[in-house]
């Protein structure tokens, strides 16, 4: 365990450069006594490791060292080679850097990692796009990408769901996310008095674009992995503003999913009035939504409260039997 993680601090160094101790504790997910103890570790090892200390101090190498690429074991070498998703880096313009990373990554790899990451890559294949999910031409997906390595101001023709459709923005990219087969552009309104909040545009829906000669960089503290888990965790909530009490039979409980799934395992109690079935609170989008989701569920679920959309399924329900009388 101590020497992976020497290895990782030597490998954090090389490639951010200096680095204070409580930075590499934070990454390393030790304490920053550990990260003395490993320090000096190295030092006695005889890697060139220094100490800066003030304000702005910190751990660096001396300038020019570098390691080569050792000590992966077997399950790292099999997680590189399966990370390696060639439909969109073909998408980025970097299907042929792609493969000759690969290439010279197996031709580092001692004999038996590279049996092993082999197999990894003939037996299993990532497939991001669900089954049903039609392919969206990106024909603009390579300039947006350039735009975004390159740090330029962007001016694109955009549709949106609303009117007026088609309008033009101004935007500073601050990173391109692949989700469920789908490219998305996170970027900034740029203005006069400077960007707006980050916004998430689909990349599929932007019909012209142009790179200006203005330059843009990241706001100060801003990551974009980050950015994206908040940006998700918002669209849910907006997404199910509203809750309805359900019980539910073992049948109804295990159809529901993501976020309705994840309330009942969280907050679901015995249902005291029926054996084995679970009552809890469950998010819905709306009235309408609400009716039809538990409608589909058909005898396996009971809504409970709040009354209105318990009267709006019962009047549905009449009205079917009235027909099928």
């Amino acid at each position: 365990m101590k020497s992976s993680r020497l290895l990782s601090i030597l490998l954090l160094l090389q490639t951010r450069g200096r680095m204070t101790a409580a930075e590499l504790a934070q990454e390393l997910e030790v304490s920053v006594r550990t990260v003395y103890r490993d320090a000096e570790a190295l030092a006695e090892a005889g890697v060139p490791l220094y100490a800066d200390a003030g304000h702005s101090g910190g751990y660096r190498l001396l300038d020019g060292y570098r390691t080569r690429l050792t000590g992966l074991n077997t399950g790292e070498a099999e997680a590189l080679f399966l990370t390696g998703m060639p439909g969109p880096a073909a998408e980025l313009g970097l299907g042929q850097a792609l493969s000759a990373a690969q290439l010279k990554l197996r031709a580092a790899l001692p004999a038996e990692l590279r049996e092993q990451a082999d197999r990894m890559r003939l037996r299993f294949h990532l497939d991001a796009p669900g089954w049903y999910a039609e392919h969206e031409e990106t024909p603009y997906l390579a300039q947006v990408a350039d735009a975004v390595w390159r740090g330029r101001v962007i001016e694109v023709r955009y549709r949106r769901w609303k009117e007026p459709q088609e309008v033009d923005r101004r935007l500073e990219p601050y990173g391109l996310v692949l989700k469920a087969g789908r490219w998305y552009l996170v970027a900034a309104p740029a203005g006069p008095e400077g960007p707006a909040q980050p916004r998430t545009y689909r990349v599929d829906q932007i019909l012209a674009v142009r790179e200006t000669a203005q330059e843009c960089g990241l706001p100060e503290g801003f990551e974009l992995a980050a950015h994206w888990r908040r940006a998700q965790e918002e669209f849910h909530a907006r997404l199910h503003p509203e809750e309805a009490l359900v019980r539910l039979s073992p049948r109804g409980a295990a159809r529901l999913t993501g976020a309705q799934a994840r309330a009942l395992a969280a907050c679901g109690v015995p249902d005291p009035e029926l054996a084995g079935w679970t009552r809890a609170a469950l998010p819905v989008e709306s009235p309408e939504q609400a009716e039809e989701q538990f409608l589909s569920l058909g005898p396996e679920a009971e809504v409970l409260s709040p009354p209105a959309l318990r009267s709006r399924i019962r009047a549905t329900l009449a009205a079917m039997t009235s027909r099928y009388a």
